[in-house]
């Protein structure tokens, strides 16, 4: 009898986010979000890092490119990330606490969704929400 083949695991995804100043979005990820830095190289003045807050991670890259968040590609589709979250209402009173502003506080969406957006300074709109 031969075994079952399981499924190899996928650990999880990261958006790669194009940005005009790595060092900038660090600042921005770790202060006002609390990921930590986990990769950047070179150490000084980076052109590439990763960022991490528990299951979620970031790839933040400058390149000859300016960012295009989806925002400025079709208003319909304005999220570059969508983090699932427990509560989002207790995230975003801690990110508010650390001076995080809001593109959109927290709401019930129309597509069944309870959470909020934020927009970093790329322009790039984060969703930290889960389904009602």
């Amino acid at each position: 009898m031969t075994q079952p083949m399981t499924q190899p695991a996928i650990g999880g995804i990261a958006p790669f986010f194009i940005v005009r100043d790595v060092s900038a979005a660090l600042t921005f990820y770790s202060e006002r979000l609390g990921f930590s830095v986990v990769f950047r190289e070179p150490e000084v003045e980076p052109f590439l890092a990763i960022v991490r807050r528990d299951g979620a991670m970031i790839f933040l890259k400058s390149v000859d490119a300016e960012p295009l968040p989806n925002c400025r590609r079709h208003p319909d589709a304005r999220w570059d990330a969508y983090l699932n979250v427990p509560d989002p209402d207790a995230l975003e009173a801690e990110f508010r606490s650390q001076g995080a502003g809001f593109s959109v506080p927290p709401r019930d969406t129309e597509d069944g969704l309870r959470g909020f957006e934020l927009r970093d300074a790329d322009g790039y709109t984060l969703f930290f929400g889960r389904p009602r």
